[in-house]
């Protein structure tokens, strides 16, 4: 990373630290600086420093960097500050042709069988298989990429100094070594928690060019979010025949609205993404 980015960049680990980015945009709009600090929350705050240490883990890329994702554009007010990033000179690589593979925690058997097809199949044809390490659905599409020899995505709800769930944490060493990387929007030492899965789930649908949507159940997981977001931002939501189980409501809601796309096998899939 330059030097001559540092300021800028210490500047926006601080903000983001704090603020949401709609909130830092609504300010900007309205002339104020990073000095106008009304809520105290930066009083303390040693942007270089926290940096510094900050980076000893992970890097934090900010949008005049060349690795950048430009699809992040398409949040608006809400693109981030900043990422916090493991692998990140594979990013502009990975997120090219980057696509989301996702469902429940508590998945039913069947769906776990279905994201290995669905995972190997998009790994297999050069597509970056993304996903958030969660126990279920996500953490069995990284590793059937993984099985195919392909790198994946990741994108955590918490800082990237630990794992979530903290018994992933082989899984997740494992993938910027293999030539993949792992994204999160908050700085190391942050827990997980109901807002950072959200706003995760925002990100997960930005980065990628589609979400297939394993199994998902409604009004709970946060690859419901994923899923709806995606289809705010015109990225295909693709769903397999849900299986019957109140897990797949999710899938069956977003079928019903005509926010998805129904694909019966992983080659219909494919289809979909050419």
């Amino acid at each position: 990373m330059p030097s001559t980015a540092l300021s800028e960049r210490a500047a926006r680990a601080a903000l983001a630290a704090h603020f949401p980015p709609h909130q830092v945009a609504a300010h900007l709009a309205h002339h104020y600086g990073v000095d106008h600090d009304a809520s105290g929350r930066l009083a303390q705050y040693k942007p270089r420093e926290e940096l510094a240490n900050a980076q000893l883990t992970c890097q934090f890329v900010i949008p005049s960097d060349d690795v950048w994702p430009a699809a992040l554009a398409d949040l608006g007010p809400n693109c981030p500050l900043g990422l916090w990033v493991r692998g990140h000179e594979q990013l502009p690589h990975l997120t090219a042709r980057a696509v989301a593979v996702t469902g429940n925690r508590a998945a039913t058997a069947e769906a776990l069988t279905r994201t290995k097809a669905f995972a190997t199949a998009v790994a297999e044809a050069g597509h970056t298989v993304t996903a958030t390490l969660a126990y279920g659905v996500d953490a069995t599409a990284h590793r059937a990429a993984a099985q195919a020899g392909r790198a994946t995505l990741a994108v955590l709800p918490r800082g990237l100094n630990r794992a979530h769930p903290h018994d992933h944490a082989q899984l997740l060493s494992s993938i910027p070594t293999s030539g993949g990387a792992v994204v999160s929007l908050f700085p190391p030492g942050t827990p997980a928690s109901g807002a950072t899965l959200r706003a995760s789930a925002a990100l997960l649908a930005a980065l990628v060019r589609a979400v297939v949507l394993v199994e998902a159940l409604d009004h709970a997981e946060a690859a419901m979010h994923t899923a709806e977001t995606a289809a705010d931002l015109n990225r295909p939501v693709l769903v397999p025949p849900p299986t019957g189980d109140v897990r797949a409501d999710g899938n069956v809601r977003l079928l019903a609205e005509q926010r998805a796309v129904l694909v019966p096998d992983p080659a219909h899939a494919l289809a979909e993404l050419r």
